[in-house]
């Protein structure tokens, strides 16, 4: 099996090397990572400049790209140089993240929109991800990810995406894993000034995640908060499918 692997935190990140090390004991492992930090870059892709691609050493990688593009291009870029080489990718892995990505904050996160642009491409993916900026626990995180190899491939399509997160605990901290829906994630939020190098004000965004004391156990923030690892399934489907049938009624348009 040949699994591709990227991120959103850049190449030299523990979370990346943490991954490919547990995944290379059960798969052939190719990486394609920012060369630098693109947290919170969403689903964007580079289509105004050249995207500089260089090949680099990557302990129990087979082969390494880190490039100067989104965490969506490594996963376009990185499948098909791959292909050119003759290497077909059976998985896609994103991450693994520092710093959860629950709820809403999918629709912002480039580690979950690498592993989406896989699953676009007709490549069953996942992402992993640890939910704290300071991660240091990834051993529970390297083992879903294993588990997720041996268990769910062949069994989810193409269009899937495992979305898979951990609290930043060690593994006997855990209390165990759940199968969640996409919950709500909304924060006390601050734009803090700064002053810019050339003497401007600036903004630095920032803020405290809201607990939720109202939301069933289902959801994935509240795992998280009850000190639960999660795995919800994902797809890139946006369709509100209950709606469509009557937005024909509103007559929009006639």
């Amino acid at each position: 099996m040949n699994i591709l692997v990227a991120n959103d935190d850049g190449i030299k990140a523990r979370g990346i090397h943490e991954l490919v090390n547990a995944l290379s004991e059960v798969a052939t492992v190719y990486v394609c990572a920012p060369e630098s930090q693109r947290s919170a870059s969403g689903h964007g892709i580079t289509v105004l400049k050249p995207i500089t691609v260089e090949e680099v050493e990557f302990e129990n990688a087979a082969f390494a790209l880190q490039i100067s593009g989104t965490p969506a291009d490594c996963v376009k870029i990185g499948k098909r140089m791959l292909e050119k080489k003759g290497i077909e990718i059976d998985m896609v892995f994103s991450g693994i993240n520092h710093g959860g990505n629950l709820g809403t904050d999918t629709l912002y996160s480039g580690t979950v929109s690498a592993a989406v642009e896989g699953a676009l491409l007709g490549v069953p993916s996942a992402a992993v991800s640890v939910n704290s900026h300071e991660a240091e626990h990834f051993e529970y995180a390297c083992e879903l990810a294993v588990e997720a190899v041996k268990k769910a491939y062949g069994k989810m399509d193409a269009k899937t995406v495992l979305n898979i997160n951990t609290p930043n605990l060690p593994k006997e901290e855990i209390k165990g894993l759940r199968f969640t829906t996409l919950g709500p994630r909304e924060y006390v939020e601050v734009f803090v000034p700064v002053e810019t190098e050339d003497g401007k004000t600036g903004y630095m965004y920032t803020g405290e995640p809201v607990f939720y004391d109202d939301l069933p156990e289902t959801v994935d923030v509240v795992a998280d908060q009850q000190g639960y690892a999660s795995i919800t399934p994902l797809h890139s489907d946006l369709t509100d499918y209950k709606l469509v049938k009557e937005i024909s009624e509103w007559r929009i348009g006639k």
